[in-house]
């Protein structure tokens, strides 16, 4: 498996980056100052995790990651060993893993084969090197920031790109691993104002070679790498001598350090791209007009008629028949009226979804906002990661408060059990699937495992700052005057009729569950590339427009579903508008399925587990906001209803 180069050398790159400099061609993105260099000055070359990669078109064989200096693999080390770069919560938890390299780059000073380290891999270590080759495992360089990466065209619009990451080996046609021992280093600077002694990097390309040296290869930089030799394939039944070489070429370009991250943002095939996010919008917002225009004039006339009801009551009072005015009371929502408010099943567990439920909505608002603003760059690694993190851990009071208020508005006593639960179930049920799939990572060695000290502050976040938020949210919410329903509620439940089948609990969910997800299905495949496929997800504005978009059809439907659900006479609306509205996330996990069946090819069970984990993870977040979502628009709709009937 590998990725389609255009460029045979790194010599051919070089010329053709010189002929053809790249334009810039969009704005800035905030977060990181840039730095500036003169010539001779050392630029650093910094090592992350190898990670799989996989071509546009082909299967991905492994989601594990792992550390670049993993004694297995042998790479060359700096004097006195690799040492940590500091990094973020959020790199260090999607799986960064940053340090110190061997490599020497001095601005704007080429170098022709210059020797890294001679290593010899004996049998055991060829055989796991070699399995990672044919698994696709790319190494990860950060130069000033910038991803190394390799420049890929797109076949299908011509256009070309840098893809992060490059192959460690790649597979011949008589499937033998080859090793990559020579990486010929191009990266591209812009004089800042003309300016010769202000110098800054806007590009990065490695072009790695495999070459079976048959000399040993002098410390100092000569051409001796320039020649042909056969391709290296490491001995599964002896031992193989490596030797390590590198070559430097600093090339001018046009590029502006602020739109220097333009040729790693790539969408393949975009047209279809735009094609299905404007037929999904269209759709929506069809179906939002065509369902409020119905439950509008439905309603007017329902409220009409049941007002007009009222009327004729009192006039039966005072001796006057309903028969004379043609008007005959029949079945409809306004018989459930007395036990619509009634208390559901289960409050606790309801308010606490409730409650974490608004605490991910606003989060994830306030999430897309910032990265739609620019504020979550790519070049500031990790950024998402603890934006998320930060903002759902000071947004526990908004969990806290909403659940105290659905728990006291539902009648509920057990106040106490209510401010424990809203911030220990949920983040409970996600930690503990999150430290049980690490136990995977760690015991495959990967680098993408969280170390225990992380986890630690994880908690300490949780517990010192999170939960005292939450309680201090339940506390004001216990406080606060109860939300009295607009009707009172019978002492006696009404018996409920048989409903129709497609209001049916599942088939209800069916129905309701696949319309907000048909609304982000097209973003849905960006987003698991970009985690699955080591991509850099960058469409904000897209991801804003159709989270506006599953927002409203999800509030929508699940009116539309309440509305008919009441008028057949079913009061238990409460935990069926949860549980309609979260079904798009059973949808979500089986998309998920079908991504894993149609676009991986894990090896191993530890992947298979680690892919399905993290995926259930995922839905059932998106469970929890997308059932509050139907939910609070639901409650919102049923009380203002029956506020707006006269009731005897």
């Amino acid at each position: 498996m590998q990725l389609k180069n255009h460029a045979p050398s790194g010599a051919l790159l070089a010329a053709s980056l010189l002929v053809a400099p790249q334009l810039a061609s969009a704005f800035y993105l905030p977060g990181v100052a840039p730095t500036t260099y003169k010539p001779g000055d050392l630029v650093p070359l910094y090592v992350n995790s190898i990670r799989p990669v996989a071509a546009p078109d082909a299967l991905l064989h492994s989601v594990v990651s792992y550390d670049y200096y993993q004694p297995h693999f042998q790479f060359c080390q700096p004097e006195g060993g690799p040492k940590s770069v500091g990094e973020s919560l959020g790199s260090i938890l999607f799986g960064d893993r940053i340090k110190t390299s061997p490599f020497e780059l001095k601005m704007r000073q080429n170098e022709t084969c210059k020797m890294l380290c001679p290593t010899t891999y004996k049998q055991g270590v060829a055989f796991y090197v070699n399995d990672k080759i044919r698994q696709g495992m790319s190494l990860n360089w950060l130069v000033d920031g910038l991803p190394a990466g390799q420049r890929i065209k797109d076949e299908l619009t011509g256009t070309e790109f840098y893809n992060p990451g490059f192959l460690m080996g790649q597979v011949d046609g008589d499937d033998r691993a080859i090793f990559n021992n020579h990486y010929d280093i191009l990266i591209e600077y812009h004089e800042v104002s003309g300016n010769p002694d202000q110098l800054r990097v806007v590009g990065v390309l490695v072009q790695p070679e495999s070459k079976k040296y048959t000399k040993d290869i002098p410390k100092e930089s000569t051409d001796v790498c320039l020649s042909n030799y056969e391709p290296l394939s490491l001995k599964e039944d002896g031992e193989t001598k490596v030797q390590f070489t590198y070559s430097v070429y600093w090339i001018p370009s046009q590029t502006a350090w602020a739109t220097r991250w333009d040729k790693y943002l790539h969408v393949f095939d975009p047209k279809i791209h735009w094609f299905s996010l404007i037929n999904s919008a269209v759709i929506v917002v069809f179906l939002t007009l065509t369902v409020m225009s119905v439950l509008v004039r439905a309603l007017r006339k329902d409220i009409a008629r049941y007002n007009r009801l009222d009327q004729i009551n009192l006039d039966d009072l005072s001796g006057t028949s309903a028969l004379e005015d043609g008007v005959q009371e029949d079945s409809g929502w306004k018989l459930v009226h007395g036990d619509v408010f009634r208390t559901p099943s289960h409050p606790m567990l309801l308010s606490v979804f409730l409650g974490n439920g608004a605490q991910l909505f606003v989060m994830t608002g306030f999430t897309i906002a910032f990265a739609l603003l620019g504020f979550l760059s790519p070049s500031n690694r990790g950024s998402l990661g603890t934006i998320i993190l930060f903002l759902y851990t000071i947004l526990g009071f908004v969990g806290g408060y909403t659940s105290a208020r659905m728990y006291k508005s539902m009648g509920g006593e057990k106040w106490k059990m209510n401010i424990i639960l809203t911030p220990v179930l949920v983040p409970g049920i996600v930690f503990g699937v999150f430290f049980l799939l690490n136990l995977f990572l760690w015991a495959k060695e990967s680098s993408g495992a969280v170390p225990f000290t992380t986890m630690l502050v994880i908690i300490l976040i949780w517990f010192v700052i999170s939960v005292p938020l939450s309680v201090t949210g339940s506390w004001l919410g216990f406080r606060a005057a109860a939300i009295e329903p607009p009707v009172r509620t019978n002492q006696i439940p009404r018996q409920i009729p048989p409903v129709t089948t497609y209001l049916k609990p599942i088939p209800s969910m069916l129905l309701v569950g696949i319309l907000p997800f048909g609304a982000i299905f097209v973003e849905l495949y960006f987003i698991m590339s970009s985690i699955w496929f080591s991509k850099i997800y960058y469409m904000f504005g897209f991801l804003f427009l159709c989270y506006g978009l599953m927002i409203l059809t999800c509030a929508t439907v699940t009116i539309l579903m309440v509305y008919f659900l009441l008028c057949a006479e079913n009061y238990n609306w409460q935990w069926r508008a949860f549980l309609a509205a979260g079904a798009s996330a059973g949808y979500i996990f089986m998309n998920a399925l079908i991504y894993w069946a149609s676009k991986l090819s894990l090896s191993g069970l530890a992947g298979s587990v680690l892919y399905i984990g993290y995926s259930a993870l995922i839905s059932f977040l998106f469970f929890i906001l997308t059932g509050s979502i139907g939910f609070f628009s639901s409650w919102w709709f049923v009380r203002k209803i029956y506020s707006s009937i006269k009731i005897d």
